[in-house]
Formats: C-alpha cells, structure tokens, sequence
C-alpha cells in the first residue's frame, strides 16, 4: 500500500510558477514509477509528467513540455513537479500517482496506476 499527499497548490499569475510535491509513505517507493495528472472542471483527467523508478528518465504531455519539469528524490521518498511560464489552462486539480511494472508500459494512462493523491488545486489567473 502506497500513500501519496500532494503539496503545493495556490492561486498564481499566468507566467507565474509554481512547485509541487508529492510524499509518499512507503518504503518501496522507488520500486514505483510516479506520474502527474491533472483535471479540470468538466474534462477527464489528463497526463501531465512521468518519472522513471531511478529517475533517469522523464515523459512529459505536449501541452507542459518545456515548462514543466518532474523530479524524484528516492530517500526522501517524494517527487516533484516544478510548473513554470503558467497558462490559464493549466488550472485543474493536480494529483500525483505510482505505478507498479515498467515504466515504458503506457505510463501516459491513468488506469496503469496503482495508487493515487489527493490532488492539490492549481488556480492560474490570467
């Protein structure tokens, strides 16, 4: 069992940035590769980021490539999403989540995923 809880959220300016975090409870958690998603209101969610177990590789959606970076820090047992250049649509609850297996193995598909958070709001003004 594999807890997740999101930080990080708040109200920012388009071209703002924020940080995310996303600590997890278990002690195999770099056994897990871990993905950011996100929903707004009225769509399904969406991928957003992904990191491999030992973090040596990173998948990003189109829509975040180049503004968005994802990070993990296996002894502290968290991973990060650092959100730069910030649009109004990038506004949704942002939720992180670990999957068991290979990481190659549709790591953009939320039903690949074993464990999920919380969420934390993203709110982007323009």
């Amino acid at each position: 069992q594999v807890q997740l809880i999101e930080s990080g959220g708040g109200l920012v300016q388009a071209g703002g940035s924020l940080r995310l975090s996303c600590a997890a409870s278990s002690r195999s958690f770099s056994m897990y590769a871990m993905g950011w998603f996100r929903q707004a209101p009225g769509k399904e969610r969406e991928f957003v980021a992904a990191i491999s177990m030992d973090g040596s590789s990173t998948t990003y959606a189109d829509s975040v490539k180049g503004r968005f970076t994802v990070s993990r820090d296996n002894a502290k047992n968290t991973v990060e999403l650092h959100m730069n250049s910030l649009k109004p649509d990038d506004t949704a609850v942002y939720y992180c989540a670990a999957k068991s297996g290979s990481y190659y193995s549709n790591i953009r598909s939320p039903v690949q995923y074993n464990y999920w958070g919380q969420g934390t709001q993203v709110t982007v003004s323009s």
